[in-house]
């Protein structure tokens, strides 16, 4: 994987060339001649990805290459550093000086030399591999011409012959396969199958395709498997073939011959007045499926088309193009996995019971993926079950397992097939995380900033980095390679994973690669030099005397307090990355201020509480992160911060209902950050608040803003301001008490693409502007205490899902009306003094399916036309009247009971004793005789917006 490194350094070079070589006499022409040799070589580079893997002499041509792209891009850094040395002023500044104006001499001399040494390797690696260049244009005529070892195609091809005994768990999503295909409508369908490899999806669609009455059902059907290799005309003819076999008739005279679009006709002429049943295995792109499509005629007959893929984008494209059904395969459930891994490690007996606790933890890590629980069986059954500490082995070490054991080499080769695939700008971001630990929840918006920093991210027209970044992590979560672990309330994810054995793979390729280090164990060895590290859990992974000096990348998880101090203390002047995020941290550490390359740093969760004047120096970081620490005021130096673009200090204390917020005192001349475009939370309740409100509206760039402690006499300047952040999606601001109102009316053109509002504070009416917002998707109020019913002016927002109103509205009654609301999924009601009545017309919020309701002590029954509420799969109800309790807890037959008989998920609780005790009627586990009730303890300081009951931001 040396493209991305190599196009990384590209870039440098362009910019180093064009801003630095005027310093450097005689030194344009030795970088131009390596840039120009880098730019030849990386035509061969996508090539040389694919066959590094099953082929010695190209992985040590592009290790050689990868390596001579890090060594440049040091020598570049290391000689800027030189040249930003601060001077210092007076005779003691001209003695500096002059020392500086000798270092630099020496430094121009070292980097001619170096410069001159590197593009000599460059040359020598090209002009000694030309037998390799002429490998790489076979290859990219004809992939098959490699000589690549492709025997895994093969061995995919036996999940066609597996027998029902050899399955399990899929019987269900069978079933309800072969209903869709016989009781379906008569227009043409596409039923796409997507999940990561190893799932099952094909030994699913082979079992449908097999059935009986599916054979019946249609008269004309076809399996077709595609691979890397398969070129459109070979695939039609064997399409022709089997449909010629099945319907008994000769093959057309010539049809061998014919090309693509005469083989499509003939096809399509041949199903055009037959019900058929068409089988597209394992495809892999959106052109593999455009080059077919239009084969498959629209004839009203019934007829179907399957389609297996990782590629849930093209996976739901095609459904929507030919009216189709998206199924995406899930894991096997704890019970299941079980059940296939003992029929597979003891021949269908019980486990013995001293085994028991390894194979768990075994089968944990297979998390429900059939391969890999097929495979990791394989290895075990050969096992005497009674040598325990043989089985021991094996859990201790299944990552050195994957790479070196025969019996799993097939699921890693199976797993990699989707990482092989990936365009090199997405190999660097998926081998990033690789940098995490085993069953770490990643936060999505984390990992954004930090691909970003890596220089992962190419600058792409109109789109900022961070969009470009959110494409890659979408086109990663599409080919099934990471998993969503929580998404928010209007549809964005929160958190990701990747399955461990994946994690697992990534991990040994990533060090094999040069790419990182994971230091969790002791003893482990380094390569001489290390480019990013991520230190997990241990006491001893910092080898003693070893260099850091061309780490770019230190992550720290779950270290002690002495090893944070002894890493911190290397010399790691090149480190771009700082993330050490939850360590055990009290102070700023000093030598931080001297790591000018930095572009992230991140003390977030640490005990942090000043900043020291020296954080000017960082002139190239993007990423502050002090979210969750003690810091309340940043030195006036951070304006001199030119390229930062994300502002986070800010943390927050959950009390019963309420939540605390503290951001930081605002500074005057913040109007100088113009490349913001996260900004958290500027605390304006200072005499300078004013000019800095108005300060705010040249930060053209920000997408997000967070303002605590507003007072009402500064609402103007805010209001024009925002009018001048077009591109605003976010914004929170909070009063500087709970009396205090927000005046927001002096707003005439709100950002056009704001999609989360968060107001806390009085409000004498809602702002004007509200109704108009088209893109709102999150709106949250707190404290307005409107005389107005609010409902009114908000429930034909188009977009809204998530509305949360505390303490909102003083009036006696709630309605919503009829057709309102028509695409909220999430409703919260808190704190309402006065409320006797609500009411939901039929046609309201349709698509409902969480409403959390609490402290409203004068409602004493659930609203009217609560059952009309058909979606809703939660009610969470806190602090409410007795009465309204007892009727849903006793089950009794009462209007307020048979209004929730339709919700799976029934919370109630009361606050008692610094936390929440609650119960759970849970009807998703309800028997005819019984509905399980479940009791459970929320300690307060736990609680998120995620959670009940709701904080508000």
């Amino acid at each position: 994987m040396a493209e991305s490194p190599v196009t990384y350094l590209l870039n440098k070079l362009a910019q180093f060339v064009e801003n630095e070589l005027q310093l450097l006499t005689g030194t344009q022409e030795e970088a131009l001649l390596v840039r120009g040799e880098l730019e030849r070589i990386r035509a061969f580079l996508r090539v040389a990805d694919s066959l590094e893997e099953s082929d010695d002499e190209v992985r040590v041509w592009v290790k050689q290459l990868r390596n001579t792209a890090y060594d440049m891009e040091d020598v570049l850094d290391e000689f800027l550093l030189l040249l930003r040395h601060d001077h210092g002023v007076g005779f003691i500044g001209l003695i500096s000086r002059m020392s500086c104006c000798i270092k630099n001499l020496k430094a121009r001399y070292r980097l001619t030399s170096e410069i001159k040494r590197i593009n000599s390797r460059v040359k020598d690696i090209c002009n000694g591999h030309r037998r390799l260049r002429h490998k790489f244009s076979r290859a990219q005529q004809d992939p098959s011409s490699t000589g690549a070892d492709n025997t895994w195609v093969d061995h995919r091809g036996n999940a066609l012959l597996l027998d029902k005994t050899d399955l399990v768990g899929i019987e269900q999503p069978k079933n309800k396969l072969v209903r869709g295909l016989l009781d379906g409508s008569l227009v043409r369908e596409v039923i796409s199958v997507v999940g990561m490899g190893g799932l099952g999806k094909t030994t699913l669609v082979k079992q449908v395709y097999e059935d009986p009455a599916v054979k019946k059902h249609f008269r004309v059907y076809a399996w077709i498997t595609l691979s890397r290799s398969l070129k459109i005309e070979e695939l039609l003819k064997d399409m022709l073939d089997q449909i010629m076999r099945v319907i008994r008739r000769p093959v057309p005279p010539g049809a061998y011959t014919m090309n693509s679009l005469w083989l499509k006709t003939i096809i399509k002429d041949l199903l055009q007045r037959r019900r058929y049943l068409i089988i597209l295995d394992d495809v892999w792109h959106i052109n593999e499926w455009d080059a077919v499509k239009h084969t498959f005629p629209n004839n009203g007959n019934g007829s179907r088309v399957i389609i297996t893929t990782r590629n849930a984008d093209l996976a739901s494209t095609s459904c929507k193009e030919f009216n189709g059904q998206l199924k995406n395969m899930e894991p096997l459930d704890p019970a299941q996995s079980w059940e296939l891994f003992c029929r597979k490690t003891f021949q269908g007996n019980p486990c013995p019971s001293h085994l028991e606790e390894i194979c768990e933890y075994i089968l944990r890590k297979c998390e429900g993926l059939p391969l890999a629980i097929v495979a990791i069986s394989g290895v075990l059954a050969a096992k005497d079950k009674r040598r325990i500490y043989e089985w021991e082995l094996v859990r201790c070490s299944l990552r050195t397992e994957i790479d070196c054991n025969d019996k799993l080499k097939y699921l890693k080769r199976v797993l990699l097939l989707s990482f092989n695939d990936l365009p090199y700008y997405l190999k660097s971001c998926f081998l990033h995380l690789s940098l995490f630990p085993e069953g770490h929840r990643i936060k999505c918006g984390r990992l954004i900033r930090l691909w970003v920093a890596e220089g992962f991210v190419e600058k792409k027209e109109g789109k900022t980095l961070e969009d470009v970044a959110k494409d890659y992590f979408m086109e990663l979560s599409n080919r099934s390679l990471i998993e969503v672990a929580a998404k928010r309330s209007d549809g964005r994810v929160k958190y990701c994973r990747i399955h461990d054995f994946l994690r697992d793979i990534i991990t040994s390729k990533s060090t094999n690669q040069g790419f990182a280090e994971i230091a969790k164990e002791e003893n482990h060895e380094w390569p001489d030099k290390v480019r990013r590290l991520s230190i997990q859990n241990t006491l001893h992974a910092l080898q003693q005397n070893r260099s850091l000096s061309q780490l770019r990348s230190l992550y720290m998880f779950g270290m002690e307090r002495s090893l944070v101090n002894t890493v911190l203390a290397s010399d790691m002047k090149l480190l771009t990355v700082l993330d050490m995020q939850a360590a055990p941290l009290t102070r700023f550490p000093a030598q931080v201020g001297d790591w000018y390359h930095l572009r992230y740093l991140s003390f977030r969760f640490t005990e942090v509480s000043t900043l020291p004047s020296s954080i000017g120096k960082l002139q190239n970081l993007e990423t502050l992160d002090l979210k969750q620490t003690n810091v309340t005021e940043l030195p006036v130096e951070i304006l001199k911060l030119q390229r930062l673009r994300h502002l986070l200090v800010y943390r927050y204390k959950n009390i019963s209902y309420s939540s605390f917020k503290f951001g930081f005192r605002a500074l005057r001349g913040i109007g100088a950050l113009q490349s913001l475009q996260k900004l958290c939370y500027v605390e304006a309740d200072d005499e300078s608040s004013g000019s800095v409100m108005r300060e705010l509206g040249m930060l053209t760039q920000l997408d997000r803003l967070a303002i605590l402690k507003l007072r009402k006499e500064d609402g103007r300047n805010l209001c024009l301001s925002i009018s001048k952040l077009t591109r605003l999606r976010a914004i929170s601001v909070a009063s500087v008490d709970d009396d205090e109102f927000i005046d927001l009316k002096h707003l005439s053109s709100p950002p056009p693409f704001l999609e989360r509002i968060y107001l806390g504070g009085r409000l004498k009416a809602l702002p004007h502007w509200l109704p108009s917002l088209s893109s709102l998707m999150k709106l949250h109020l707190k404290g307005s205490r409107l005389k107005n019913d609010p409902l009114v002016s908000l429930q034909n927002l188009p977009n809204l899902v998530h509305l949360e109103l505390l303490q909102v509205y003083e009036g006696s009654s709630l309605c919503f009306e009829a057709e309102s609301f028509k695409k909220l999924k999430t409703l919260g009601l808190d704190y309402f003094d006065e409320l006797r009545c609500v009411e939901v017309e039929k046609g309201a919020m349709p698509y409902l399916e969480k409403f959390i309701i609490q402290r409203c002590k004068l409602l004493e029954k659930l609203p009217s036309g609560f059952e009309y509420l058909k979606k809703l799969k939660v009610l969470k109800i806190f602090d409410m009247p007795d009465e309204l309790v007892k009727k849903l807890v006793r089950g009794e037959q009462n209007d307020d009971f048979q209004k929730v008989a339709h919700v799976p998920q029934v919370y109630y609780g009361y606050w008692k004793e610094g936390g929440w005790d609650v119960q759970l009627i849970d009807r998703s586990v309800q028997t005819e005789q019984c509905r399980e009730i479940r009791s459970v303890h929320v300690p307060s300081t736990s609680m998120s917006s995620t959670q009940y009951p709701p904080c508000w931001k």
